[in-house]
């Protein structure tokens, strides 16, 4: 096993550097980047894209996994399913925030080979359990929150690669470990579905009640389904990245980066011990806001406020742990004093958490808005239970949406690199304002019309638009981060504002579907469209506007 203390200089094969401790990191000295560091840069960059895209998968699972629960007559309630992708959704965002700080304190190989070993711990639990319709619903629970360890990896993943590139490529690195990683989000919604058709021997089968829906096609009611199998192939695909990471990964050691990690036990422990914290406070969020049926505390306390709640408790905690870690995150949090911080995070919520957020919501809007009739009632109330039998699938097109915004993401990224981060951005801006008010002039059509799939097309073509221009969004803002911060900070900014974007999978779902209940999904497509409106503003002013502090271009 490669030492984790092993100290080079900058000099020397590639080869030789694998696992190894790089001290003199400079990718900003053109010799020494053409000579290995380039080689050392992208290497890492590999290793970290499979593990980043599996990790998007284990968080985001649940969305597909309940559909066929439900399927499948699991006994639980469509509510009390639901709570499991609403759990993993605050999970990994909440984790994110101690992620934020996981590259400082135990270095890049340390965390992204232990958080990636700890992915098994939901997927082997997920699979274990889903062998038993008689498993209580407070144990996948804890799986959902478990998961949540995929959504935190983003953070630690674009802080950590951010350090390894050189400005000149910032936007096209990080938009490509971002951008292929979120087709963990694709590979689930078309590998899951797929992988429940077809078991191993000694595996036992469920019947579907109802037909299902592939990336192929219709499968029909009455097929033999494996469920669980939906957590045990993550588990071929992350013991080999497991392996990777640790030997052919490095930890970066100055000062800059991480200039303490200790030892790997001990840069383990450090990080296990801030992820408990993490899922800690996520876990008290959701006792908060859910029903008492569904394992909460039954006062069902505002997301608007938990949310605030959850960030400032992790936040706070955090800085209660002694020690070393304490005075590292002290450090680091010298970031909140930047009111450049607040300002990006806002503009990156607008392009990831539309990304993960739609990417959670569109497989059930699909389903509610177009695959039922929506008609008056005997006493004039819009009736919105009969199944239509012209619905689209939702499972066939929802995985096209988190498709496209995670190819296009690396475009974003290379766009932003040539001509100017914000201004790529403003572009962006522009079109989701659109973008989201067309969306919501069809679903108020299609949700008022006894025949809805006649609005399916232009609806669905719109969403698509806004997770393009989102993925585009997501590599433009890198780019401005990379501008406008120190390296010592550039790193915790990515982290931070990806954390508080990361909510977007837990509001945007939540408002969709409590406007839908309201009889008025539109409602929340315009909302949606006056904060993009005001990210435009704010993008301008900060970063385009005539004089400028930091003019991108």
């Amino acid at each position: 096993m490669a030492s984790m203390t092993q100290a080079k200089e900058p000099t020397g094969s590639s080869d030789s550097r694998t696992g190894a401790d790089l001290r003199g990191w400079d990718p900003e000295n053109e010799s020494l980047w053409q000579a290995e560091g380039k080689a050392i840069a992208n290497r890492n960059l590999f290793i970290s894209i499979p593990c980043l895209l599996c990790a998007f998968a284990v968080w985001m699972y649940w969305g597909v996994i309940t559909v066929q629960m439900l399927n499948l007559d699991f006994p639980y309630t469509k509510a009390q399913l639901f709570t499991l992708t609403s759990i993993a959704g605050l999970s990994g965002a909440t984790l994110r925030i101690p992620s934020t700080f996981f590259i400082r304190i135990a270095g890049g190989r340390n965390t992204i080979f232990f958080t990636t070993l700890l992915l098994l711990l939901p997927a082997i639990g997920t699979g274990y359990f889903l062998t038993d319709k008689q498993t209580p619903l407070w144990i996948f629970q804890i799986l959902a929150l478990l998961s949540g360890i995929g959504g935190g990896n983003f953070a630690s993943s674009m802080s950590n690669i951010s350090f390894f590139f050189p400005k000149k490529v910032q936007g096209l690195s990080l938009g490509l470990n971002a951008g292929l990683g979120n087709f963990g989000v694709t590979t689930m919604q078309i590998l899951v579905p797929m992988v429940m058709t077809f078991g191993l021997p000694g595996q036992t089968a469920m019947i579907l009640k109802s037909g299902s829906g592939t990336m192929f096609g219709k499968i029909p009611a009455g097929t033999e389904a494996f469920i669980q199998n939906a957590g045990y192939v993550w588990v071929l695909l992350l013991l080999p990245l497991v392996f990777l990471s640790w030997f052919k990964m490095n930890n970066i050691r100055d000062e800059q980066v991480s200039p303490d990690t200790g030892s790997p036990l001990s840069a383990c422990a450090k990080i296990a011990g801030m992820l408990s914290i993490g899922l800690f406070t996520a876990a008290a969020g959701v006792w908060l806001m859910l029903p008492k049926n569904a394992g909460g505390l039954g006062t069902e306390v505002s997301m608007w406020l938990i949310i605030p709640g959850v960030i400032a408790a992790t936040v706070f905690l955090l800085k209660l742990i002694p020690g070393k870690i304490s005075t590292n995150l002290e450090r680091q949090y010298k970031i909140f004093g930047n009111l450049h911080t607040w300002i990006m995070t806002v503009i990156y919520t607008m392009t990831f958490g539309s990304f993960i957020g739609y990417a959670a919501a569109l497989p059930l809007a699909i389903q509610v808005i177009f695959g039922f009739t929506h008609v008056a009632g005997a006493d004039g109330t819009m009736v919105h239970t009969v199944v239509n039998p012209n619905g689209p699938s939702a499972l066939t097109y929802a995985w096209t949406g988190a498709f496209i915004g995670a190819l296009v993401r690396p475009l974003g990224g290379y766009l932003a690199d040539k001509i100017g981060g914000a201004l790529v951005t403003q572009i962006v801006s522009v079109v989701m304002v659109g973008g989201a008010l067309g969306a919501s002039h069809y679903m108020k059509l299609a949700y008022q019309s006894a025949t809805p799939e006649i609005y399916f097309w232009p609806c669905f073509l719109l969403f698509l638009l806004l997770f393009a221009a989102s993925g585009i969004g997501n590599g433009s803002t890198f780019r401005t981060i990379a501008n406008v911060f120190s390296k010592e900070q550039a790193g915790p900014v990515l982290g931070w504002t990806s954390a508080l974007a990361a909510y977007g999978a837990f509001i945007i779902p939540m408002v969709i579907g409590g406007q839908i209940q309201a009889g008025t999904p539109e409602i929340a497509l315009y909302g949606f469209s006056a904060f993009y409106a005001l990210c435009l503003v704010l993008n301008w002013c900060s970063y385009l506007r005539p004089g400028a502090q930091f003019k991108n271009p």
